[in-house]
């Protein structure tokens, strides 16, 4: 079959770095590519969740490569994971500026697919997008400035104001926007003030095979995990200050981040929880599928924010107990997947557990888990929508939505 567009995913994140951002673009991109597409990825040199650049890439300004089939082209960033907010601004604005005049000075392809956030990347790639003449996708995963006002890491005042400025200015000149909830979707509406801007609810639904058999097996003990980043938001660290797990249970622990020290120091000397570090994706679905119920919370409730361990932790045929309010307490409701708790209640979480783990509280079986994901998180389905919606286009079109 004859090759279609050629396509550049700009993106913050990306293989080998982990986390639900990097696999969401890899899985983009590998969906791009199985369709005929020629992808090319640009991203900065590796560096996330640990905040150094990884061995291969140090002292390097620019890594031209080829990463499981997918061209990629790795620019410099002055890497940190400080708690500082003007290292970790100056982080961020070193890829943005290297990013910028990337696409200033080389020639790319007209498509372009922009990951936002971060701001500050996502502006520079739309501005040279835009004096590039390319036609530009965007693709809003977080709510930038309002994520970071929900979790307490801005308030509002001037710069505040800059970065609503700079938001707007990226839904306005992009020419399609895709979003990873609903409200997202209806942040953008309201935005930019425009039902003519075409909209896509693009989620991030995984593209794996099971690693075993997913045949439930009987266990004296139910087993809690929690897999993923280990930062401000998703608060870990207070689940395992507050909450007794019960006999018979146990909670254990995957992942990196600002907080994994904090945790690793508090479960030392714990006799139910267990923090076992990190793993590479594969490694990380084998070691899943013997676990119960995987915990999935957000301390703070993000508007926008649909966690995407729900659609990766549900194709393993985990249960969900979903730990926030807002869309993603939605979808573990309504499909079933598990039970949410929407009050930031650790009391309450606690008596959860202690029901789940008595019986008390009736979770879907794997098999049902399983069921559910492989019918409501089909990915070749929501690719063939995407495609027709902001890739079969032609500029007249572009034009007519402006």
């Amino acid at each position: 079959m004859k090759s279609k567009d050629d396509i550049l995913i700009i993106t913050s994140y990306f293989p080998p770095e982990t986390g639900a951002a990097s696999n969401r673009i890899f899985a983009l991109s590998e969906q791009l590519k199985h369709h005929k597409y020629k992808v090319k990825v640009l991203s900065p040199l590796p560096n996330y969740p640990y905040g150094k650049v990884f061995g291969a890439y140090r002292n390097k300004f620019k890594v031209n490569e080829i990463y499981k089939q997918i061209p990629v082209t790795r620019l410099f960033i002055f890497a940190s994971k400080s708690n500082n907010k003007f290292i970790r601004l100056f982080s961020i604005l070193s890829y943005a500026i290297s990013l910028f005049f990337y696409l200033l000075i080389t020639k790319t392809p007209q498509k372009q697919i922009i990951q936002c956030s971060p701001l500050f990347v996502g502006f520079f790639a739309v501005l040279a997008g835009r004096l590039r003449g390319k036609t530009l996708i965007l693709n809003v995963s977080d709510l930038w400035p309002l994520a970071g006002l929900e979790m307490g890491i801005l308030s509002k005042g001037l710069y505040y104001r800059i970065l609503e400025y700079i938001e707007g200015f990226i839904y306005k000149h992009s020419d399609r926007i895709i979003g990873q909830s609903e409200e997202i979707l209806t942040h953008v509406k309201k935005t930019i003030k425009t039902s003519t801007k075409p909209l896509f609810l693009y989620r991030n639904f995984p593209q794996f095979n099971l690693p075993k058999s997913s045949v439930e097996v009987a266990q004296d003990e139910i087993k809690f995990v929690y897999a993923g980043l280990l930062g401000i938001a998703q608060g870990i660290e207070e689940i395992c200050k507050q909450v007794n797990f019960p006999e018979n249970s146990s909670f254990h622990i995957y992942g990196d981040g600002p907080k994994a020290d904090e945790v690793k120091a508090i479960v030392k000397n714990h006799k139910r929880i267990f923090y076992h570090g990190s793993l590479s994706r594969n490694e990380l679905h084998k070691t899943l599928m013997p676990y119960n119920v995987t915990i999935i919370p957000l301390k703070n409730r993000i508007y926008g924010s649909v966690p995407s361990k729900i659609f990766e932790y549900s194709k393993l045929g985990l249960p969900i107990l979903f730990f926030s309010d807002g869309e993603g307490a939605d979808v573990v409701e309504q499909l079933g997947l598990g039970i949410a708790q929407r009050e930031i209640d650790y009391k309450q979480l606690e008596r959860n557990i202690k029901q789940i783990v008595q019986q008390e509280i009736n979770l879907p079986t794997k098999a049902e888990v399983l069921a559910i994901s492989k019918q409501a998180f089909n990915l070749e389905t929501q690719f063939k929508a995407f495609e027709q919606s902001c890739l079969n286009y032609t500029e007249s079109t572009i034009k007519q939505d402006k």
